[in-house]
């Protein structure tokens, strides 16, 4: 069995497309960290990641797709910009259809500000949009880190990395109401700095 890990996912791609199927596979299991990071760092009241995890894995999938080995841009790239169009999309959809769930999504360390003007297909693998991308999540990270206490700071990480508040709230030895709380402050802190953006 061929070991792909030490292959460049530009030339797997290349393979995937001569037939060598189970690329696929390996590539979706490489990226699926990525897509649940993202997921994850998007709150949502009243609701779980696990909606946005599906449609961030279509769009994964709609990037070993779609992308074009002889563009100069990496697919590590390519994938990041096409689920995180997929992730915003699908926010916008559910919005239109006043679907609640998705409705409360406040993204956060998202690399995505003008997402809906910049990710023009044509556009999804330009090396200039991933720099602007890159400088605008910075941007915000830096001024909501300024925004947080320290404890929210803990709270948040705790959370980004997939802890349930009540296990936040064993590993922090606080009550589970504090770390609500804590969470709802940093959606409230993120949302103003995304409104001035």
């Amino acid at each position: 069995m061929t070991d792909y890990r030490k292959i460049a996912d530009e030339k797997l791609i290349v393979r995937l497309r001569a037939g060598e199927e189970d690329i696929m596979d390996f590539i979706l299991n490489k990226y699926k960290a990525m897509v649940k990071i993202k997921a994850r760092t998007m709150f949502l009241i009243g609701g779980d990641t696990d909606d946005l995890i599906q449609e961030g894995m279509i769009g994964l999938y709609k990037a070993i797709r779609d992308y074009d080995p002889n563009r100069e841009t990496s697919f590590a790239g390519f994938a990041d910009l096409c689920v995180s169009r997929q992730l915003y999309t699908a926010i916008s959809r559910s919005q239109r259809k006043k679907h609640n769930p998705l409705n409360s999504y406040i993204p956060l360390y998202s690399d995505e500000f003008e997402l809906e003007s910049a990710m023009e297909p044509n556009e999804a693998g330009n090396p200039e949009q991933i720099i602007i991308g890159q400088e605008n999540a910075r941007q915000f990270e830096r001024m909501l880190q300024e925004s947080l206490s320290s404890f929210e700071k803990q709270v948040l990480y705790l959370y980004i990395d997939g802890y349930p508040y009540l296990e936040i709230a064993e590993r922090m030895g606080r009550p589970p109401k504090s770390i609500d709380n804590a969470i709802q402050r940093i959606k409230a802190k993120a949302a103003k700095i995304l409104k001035s953006a």
